[in-house]
């Protein structure tokens, strides 16, 4: 109906994920119930049939790009045409449970000091995935989920610091950070913060947008009362040159951005970074593990 108010935006990155893509939007009706929303889909893949999608789901718009313009410019693409008063950044590779979007929405509406709200996220088999932190120091990077150290010493109070892992996510809370694979930003937040900062191709854009919200004066919410299933356990063997050299450039970015200091350590930094890239990819490539990346599976600024 023209005129009528739109609640929600709902915008997804696609890339070589049909299958979980399909199974996102068969699920997203009743994730929206109650609520006026619209569906796009940007593709960076041009593998993905616009047609067949537009058969199957006639209320979604679909743009394929000419080329891979990376996570944080194609959703700003569906940013820049969303009509909602709210906009979801979705996963293809995540599912949203019965009216969680609504409460989402709804929880917007009764908190205008919210700037960002993100639902409760859980692994394919129900177990809970840990989807918000604190923000990073420089030192951060060796206490993040797949770190050596949170992997050897998994609650060593750096990794339970930076990781939240001293509640039981269960209580709605004012986090520092939340995983983009389900984000929800009102319009007077993006009004005041902006869009995503495209010069993030791939990771670490979702925690540079909370950290902006922040920075903005609002808060970022995290709600356990709305779910949402997110299939990132896949992401774990996307260990490809390209994949891991985008997550150090993202890491490295945020950090000249909100925390570089001195000369000395921002050199530390910066080599600390270059080393650990380049020795995830000779342990991946002794793997035998070269695929290339992979949006439906990135877990969000895996730091």
């Amino acid at each position: 109906m023209t005129g009528e108010v739109i609640d929600c935006s709902v915008v997804i990155v696609h890339y070589h994920a049909e299958e979980h893509l399909v199974r996102c939007l068969d699920r997203l009706e009743a994730g929206c119930r109650g609520l006026h929303h619209e569906t796009f889909v940007f593709d960076n893949s041009r593998t993905l049939d616009a047609t067949e999608i537009a058969l199957r789901f006639p209320d979604v718009r679909c743009i394929v790009n000419a080329h891979n313009v990376g996570f944080a410019r194609a959703a700003n693409q569906g940013i820049e045409a969303a009509r909602g008063r709210n906009i979801l950044l979705l996963n293809p590779d995540a599912t949203t449970h019965e009216n969680a979007v609504t409460r989402l929405v709804r929880y917007l509406d009764r908190h205008q000091s919210v700037g960002a709200v993100g639902p409760r996220l859980l692994d394919p088999d129900g177990r809970l995935q840990y989807s918000c932190r604190r923000f990073p120091g420089c030192f951060t990077i060796f206490f993040g989920r797949y770190a050596f150290l949170t992997k050897l010493l998994p609650r060593n109070p750096g990794s339970r610091h930076y990781l939240y892992l001293d509640w039981d996510h269960n209580s709605e809370r004012d986090v520092d950070w939340l995983s983009g694979a389900c984000l929800l930003m009102p319009r007077r937040a993006l009004d005041a913060v902006g869009p995503l900062d495209p010069r993030f191709f791939l990771f670490v854009e979702d925690m540079d947008w909370c950290r902006r919200v922040h920075d903005a004066g609002m808060r970022v919410v995290y709600l356990p009362d709305a779910v949402a299933t997110h299939a990132i356990g896949a992401s774990r063997e996307t260990r490809s040159a390209s994949v891991i050299r985008a997550r150090h450039r993202g890491m490295w970015l945020y950090y000249r951005k909100h925390l570089r200091r001195c000369c000395i350590l921002s050199t530390l930094v910066m080599l600390g970074l270059a080393l650990r890239a380049a020795f995830l990819i000779v342990t991946s490539r002794l793997k035998g593990n070269r695929r290339e990346p992979c949006y439906s599976f990135r877990s969000a600024s895996r730091v």
